[in-house]
């Protein structure tokens, strides 16, 4: 008879990620050992790790760090939720914030390249995700700097961790106002900071959608030119920050509220698991 309960099985379960046959295999040939059948599910991970490649990892975190005028953020996934939510997960995803952080990493690859203690941090999370029996991604970082930076992270669901984070760079003392619009940022999600960053390119092909759609809706000629203008418009209000509407009093921009606070926004970054 096996030595070892469904307790064990469960302990077992949370502190690796691994699902239920496995764990149970795991610990019959390890005679109900822990620490044994863990060490079991890691070689065998590590085994499984190139069958694991094409799979989809949809769930994890977004994490982040802020230290004076600098801030990092991470995008780290998983398979499933039951891992992502799992003490190890999130202790694996922590670990690589903070070589981000000490790399002074901008990017996932530049970090999955870097080297600790002679091994690369891509072989650092293929290990972790082994020892969880799934695969696990690093999916993207970001690094902002700015005079002080906000961060928020939210939470989707309240039994997950963070999905949505944001970093925000700004200038000035009110970090009541600045709590906010990044909270905003997390809620509104927009793409561009201002206009001046949207790509050319796109702006001319909402223009060109804009007079497209307003010629289908049959208007005056004369009329088009302002009518594509306010087309335009709203593409912008409805995707770079300073000219969006704010969240807590949609009748003012996200620039008037930051302006009335005395806040100069200078930079924002945006992450959600899976977008």
């Amino acid at each position: 008879m096996a030595n070892y309960t469904a307790a064990d099985i469960k302990e077992l379960r949370e502190k690796t990620g691994a699902g239920m046959l496995d764990v149970k295999k795991a610990l019959d040939e390890a005679d109900g050992d822990q620490a044994k059948a863990t060490e079991i599910l890691r070689v065998k991970g590590l085994k499984g790790a190139t069958k694991r490649e094409g799979r989809s990892t949809s769930d994890g975190l977004v994490a982040t760090h802020v230290d004076g005028g600098v801030g990092t953020i991470i995008e780290f996934n998983s398979e499933t939720d039951f891992v992502a939510k799992s003490d190890k997960f999130i202790e694996l995803a922590n670990q690589v914030l903070d070589l981000a952080v000490q790399n002074g990493a901008a990017d996932a690859e530049s970090l999955l390249s870097a080297e600790v203690d002679g091994k690369p941090v891509s072989q650092i999370i293929t290990e972790g995700g082994a020892a969880l029996g799934e695969k696990v991604e690093l999916k993207r970082v970001g690094r902002i700097e700015g005079q002080k930076v906000e961060s928020y992270l939210h939470r989707t669901n309240k039994d997950l961790p963070p999905q949505v984070g944001v970093l925000l760079a700004f200038e000035g003392d009110n970090e009541t106002v600045a709590h906010d619009v990044a909270v905003h940022i997390a809620a509104m999600a927009p793409q561009y900071f201002s206009r001046d960053e949207v790509p050319a390119e796109l702006v001319e092909k909402e223009r060109q959608i804009a007079e497209e759609t307003a010629r289908n809706e049959n208007k005056p000629e004369q009329a088009l030119p302002k009518i594509i203008e306010g087309r335009v418009n709203g593409f912008f209000k409805d995707n770079c920050l300073l000219e969006q509407g704010f969240a807590k009093e949609p009748k003012k921009s996200v620039a008037s509220v930051l302006e009335e606070g005395g806040v100069k926004a200078t930079g924002f970054l945006r992450f959600r698991v899976g977008a």
